[in-house]
């Protein structure tokens, strides 16, 4: 039997959407105020899902102490007061959407996680823009 179990967290980060390949007004038209030279922030809070079977010895599916320390470790402590586009590698060569921070924190969550576990996280930039990954 699965089961689910989730965390949420939050972090605070600066980034500004642009894509070099294209011109200024092209970034302009597309991205709009979030292609401003002198970036913006958000307030981020993020909702990590981890899926998989119930230990018979812990109870657990995983101990939330160890998931919570994995999210602080790995992703709020690198994100947080961050600027992306300046201060993660991550994102030198892609663009700092909502779709792609999600992917990125995905990518370094299931890097720490055993195999057996299934993962998704949800990342809201605002409480009413919000991706998650993977979908469906």
């Amino acid at each position: 039997m699965k089961v689910t179990v989730s965390r949420t967290a939050h972090f605070n980060a600066a980034h500004r959407l642009h894509n070099p390949n294209l011109s200024a007004e092209e970034n302009a038209k597309i991205f709009g105020k979030c292609n401003n030279p002198y970036y913006h922030g958000h307030n981020y809070n993020l909702t990590v899902k981890v899926t998989g079977e119930i230990d018979p010895i812990t109870g657990y599916v995983i101990d939330m102490k160890v998931l919570r320390d994995i999210i602080q470790e790995h992703v709020l402590d690198k994100f947080d007061h961050k600027n992306l586009n300046e201060e993660l590698d991550e994102f030198s060569s892609i663009n700092p959407t909502a779709e792609n921070i999600c992917v990125v924190i995905w990518k370094i969550l299931k890097d720490q996680l055993e195999d057996k576990f299934d993962l998704k996280v949800i990342l809201y930039e605002t409480e009413r823009n919000f991706v998650e990954y993977p979908s469906i």
